[in-house]
C-alpha cells in the first residue's frame, strides 16, 4: 500500500555556517530542485516551506520567499509548516496531503533555517522554545539539557550510555567526510569523544560537545506528485509510507525514555509499507543529541530496551552493516538547520535510491527509513522510501 505520493526531485544546499540569507538558500534549494526534476515551473500546483524560526531571522513570512525563485510561481497557494525541529517534514505531510486530497498533482517544499547569524546564547533560548512552557522546571532546560535528563535517566535505568555515545560521534563524523554538502569534514577518535577535556567540554552533563548537533544554516527542496505523474519523470521513488504520531508536550506526562511516540510511528511506517525492518537498506536518523539515535536504534527494534549499544558492537548501523544509519553524517555532523532536516533527510535518501548518492552511496538500495523528530519525541514522523522499478 502506497501514499500515491512520489519524489521526482531534489535540492540540497551546501550546510554549515554560510553567507547566504534565508531568502538565498530557499531560492537556491528551490531551482536545483526544479532544475533535477525538469519540471516547468507553471506546473507547480503550489509551495510549502517548513521553518522553525523561533525569532532566530526577522524573515517572519518566509513562506512566500519561496515565490522568487521563479516568476511562474506567482499567485500559487504558499504557506509555512512549523512543527519544533521536525517542520521540514511537517511541510512534506501538508503537500502530501494536498495531493492526496485532489487539489494539487504537483507541490514543491522547502525546508530553511538560518541559524548562524544569532551567537549560541540565543540560538539555545530560541531552541528551548518548542519545550513545555508552563512548567516552571522544564521550561528552564534548554534542550542540551533537557537530553542531558534522558542519559542521566538511561544510566540509572540500563547503565552508562557513554560509551555507545561517544561511538555514535565518531561513526557519523566519519560518514561526513563522504558528504559534500556537511557542515563539519573532520574525523573524530572514539578517544576524543568519551573523554571531558577543554577540548570536549561537558555541555549539558553527561553530554559532551561532541554529543551535540551542530548549529547550520541550510536549505532543501523536493518536488512531490501523483504516482500516475511520477512515471512521467526521468527519476521518481515512491512514499511507501508516511506516519505522523504526535505525543504529549509536556515531558512529566510521558516515560522520556520509553520513546514511545518514535516507536509508534516506525511500528505504522512498516505496517503501512508491509515491510519489516530487515527489509531496509539505510536510515537516516534524528541524532539532534547522541542519545537520541542511540534511542531510536532500540524505538525502531534494532535492539532491546536498555540495550541499544548492541547496534554498535555487532556492526550493524555502520557503513557497509545490514543496516547504515545516517550516512550523511546525521546532525551530529551535516548540521541541523532546523527547519530544513526533515526534507535534507528525504532529498538525500531520493538520491540513495536513484543511484546519485556519490560515495555515500548503498549498492543496489531500494528501500530506505527515515525519522525526523520535533522537541523530545513529541513530533514523530516516519517514512518509508522505495526505489522506482524500471
Amino acid at each position: 500500500m502506497t501514499t500515491g505520493v512520489s519524489i521526482v526531485g531534489s535540492g540540497h544546499t551546501q550546510f554549515g555556517r554560510l553567507q547566504e540569507n534565508l531568502e538565498e538558500l530557499i531560492v537556491a534549494a528551490t531551482r536545483e530542485a526544479v532544475e533535477e526534476s525538469g519540471i516547468d515551473p507553471n506546473d507547480i500546483d503550489a509551495v510549502f516551506l517548513g521553518h522553525f524560526n523561533s525569532g532566530m531571522v526577522t524573515d517572519g513570512f518566509a513562506s512566500s520567499l519561496i515565490h522568487q525563485a521563479y516568476p511562474q510561481l506567482r499567485f500559487k497557494p504558499g504557506m509555512r509548516a512549523e512543527n519544533a525541529c521536525a517542520s521540514g517534514s511537517a511541510a512534506i505531510h501538508a503537500g502530501m496531503n494536498m495531493i492526496r486530497a485532489g487539489q494539487a498533482r504537483t507541490v514543491l517544499v522547502v525546508g530553511a533555517e538560518k541559524m548562524t547569524s544569532r551567537n549560541t546564547k540565543e540560538v539555545t533560548q530560541a531552541l528551548a522554545g518548542a519545550g513545555y512552557q508552563n512548567d516552571p522546571a522544564e521550561a528552564s532546560l534548554s534542550f542540551p539539557q533537557v537530553f542531558g535528563v534522558a542519559a542521566r535517566d538511561y544510566d540509572a535505568r540500563y547503565g552508562s550510555p557513554l560509551d555507545a555515545m561517544a561511538k555514535i560521534a565518531v561513526k557519523n563524523h566519519a560518514n561526513a567526510m563522504s558528504n559534500p554538502l556537511a557542515h563539519m569534514h573532520k574525523e573524530f577518535t572514539f578517544e576524543h569523544c568519551s573523554t571531558v577535556s577543554e577540548m570536549n567540554p561537558e555541555i549539558a552533563p553527561p553530554l559532551r560537545l561532541t554529543d551535540c548537533s551542530l548549529v547550520t544554516d541550510g536549505a532543501a527542496a523536493l518536488i512531490l506528485t501523483t504516482d500516475e505523474n511520477a512515471a512521467t519523470f526521468p527519476k521518481s521513488v515512491a512514499m511507501r509510507a508516511a506516519e505522523h504520531v504526535n505525543d504529549f508536550l509536556p515531558m512529566s506526562r510521558r516515560d522520556f525514555l520509553a520513546f514511545e511516540g518514535p516507536e509508534r510511528a516506525f511500528a505504522q511506517a512498516f505496517k503501512r509499507a508491509n515491510v519489516t525492518l530487515e527489509d531496509i537498506d539505510f536510515a537516516e536518523v534524528h541524532d539532534c543529541f547522541t542519545i537520541a539515535e542511540l534511542l531510536t536504534y532500540e524505538a525502531m527494534g534494532l535492539a532491546p530496551k536498555g540495550q541499544g549499544a548492541r547496534a554498535l558492537e555487532d556492526g550493524t548501523v555502520y557503513r557497509g552493516g545490514a543496516l547504515p544509519v545516517n550516512l550523511s553524517g546525521g546532525l551530529k555532523a551535516k548540521g541541523h538547520p532546523v527547519g530544513a532536516t526533515g526534507v535534507s533527510m528525504h532529498a538525500l535518501a531520493f538520491r540513495q535510491l536513484t543511484n546519485q548518492a556519490g560515495e555515500l552511496q548503498v549498492p543496489g538500495a531500494e528501500l530506505g527509513l527515515l525519522f525526523n523528530m520535533g522537541g523530545s519525541a513529541v513530533a514523530n514522523y516516519v517514512s518509508v522510501l522505495e526505489a522506482r522499478k524500471v
